[in-house]
């Protein structure tokens, strides 16, 4: 009876060399494949072992093409980034710590006993022995509405190594270029078309444009969100409190074909040498500034019924 009381002492020597004989092979395990262990149904039931005083964060995925994963395929690279930037951990710490990748078509035993029924997963697995224990079996799941991305994920998975995970994400070389592209690009631009801006015809016309727009109505449609036209398809609303966004552009036309009519008629006009050619310009211009006013009439006439005058049309 005396020897059966000290027999559980006795294997005690037996069951830390075999912890550790299982912590070395995990070791190597991560150290071939680049910091990511890739299990199997026996790896992991040795890194999910009831005894452990390690933690392992384990990578659900499936990214065989036959299944058709597109999540598991974007998010694959975001966990080995993660997973490498550990690799980077003093061994002191990173030996305590272990990243893991199951795949469903190398273990799908594991995906029926826990069951998973979709991919991925990421559940971390605490240690259950040591000063890092938390006592507790069930392992935590990370939250994938932060999406995809690696930072957000080694975040979350510092608050269970012994050490946070160094992670920075790499330069994105093709955001920088494009940057610099643009700004060359635009340099190169303004470089040619610098005198065009520095021309005060061009600042004449943008204004000209700008004031005619707001003539127009602009303003009015922007702050009260009318619609660009009406729901039978009509371009012209009705009253004094009402226009469509279609309407501010066919005022703005008019107002401005009227202005353009009678600047021809006063500054360009009278400078002609050539009598007939003056005689056709004055006919042509006061046709265009009588047609286009009598189109606006018309406009008046629609937008406030009854009104009784008409010039042309």
């Amino acid at each position: 009876m005396k020897l059966l009381a000290f027999l559980p002492f006795l294997a005690l020597p037996f069951v830390s060399a075999a912890s550790k004989d299982d912590k070395q092979k995990l070791i190597s395990l991560a150290a071939s494949g680049n910091g990511v262990i890739r299990l199997d149904a026996p790896t992991f039931d040795l890194l999910t072992s009831s005894s452990r005083d390690w933690s392992a964060s384990i990578h659900f995925t499936a990214l065989d093409k036959r299944r058709r994963c597109a999540p598991c395929k974007e998010f694959d690279p975001s966990w080995n980034a993660v997973a490498k930037a550990w690799t980077t951990v003093p061994s002191e710490q990173r030996d305590t710590h272990f990243f893991a990748t199951l795949d469903f078509d190398e273990a799908s035993v594991v995906f029926q006993k826990l069951n998973l029924a979709s991919a991925p997963v990421v559940w971390v697995y605490g240690p259950t022995e040591g000063p890092r224990a938390t006592g507790k079996t069930s392992p935590s799941k990370y939250d994938f509405s932060n999406g995809f991305e690696a930072e957000p994920l080694a975040v979350h998975l510092s608050s269970h190594t012994p050490v946070p995970i160094p992670y920075k994400a790499p330069i994105d070389w093709a955001r920088w270029i494009t940057f610099i592209s643009g700004l060359l690009g635009f340099a190169l631009t303004l470089r040619f078309i610098a005198p065009v801006l520095q021309s005060r015809w061009t600042w004449a016309i943008i204004t000209i444009c700008t004031s005619l727009t707001m003539t127009g109505g602009f303003m009015f449609t922007r702050i009260r969100g009318s619609p660009y036209t009406g729901n039978d398809g009509s371009w012209i609303a009705g009253g004094y409190q009402n226009q469509f966004g279609q309407e501010v552009q066919v005022v703005a036309l008019i107002y401005g074909t009227l202005a353009f009519s009678v600047i021809m008629l006063t500054m360009i006009v009278p400078y002609q040498s050539s009598p007939a050619r003056q005689r056709l310009q004055i006919y042509l211009w006061s046709g265009v500034l009588m047609l286009v006013y009598s189109v606006l009439v018309t406009l008046f006439r629609v937008k406030n019924r009854g009104y009784p005058f008409k010039l042309l049309l």
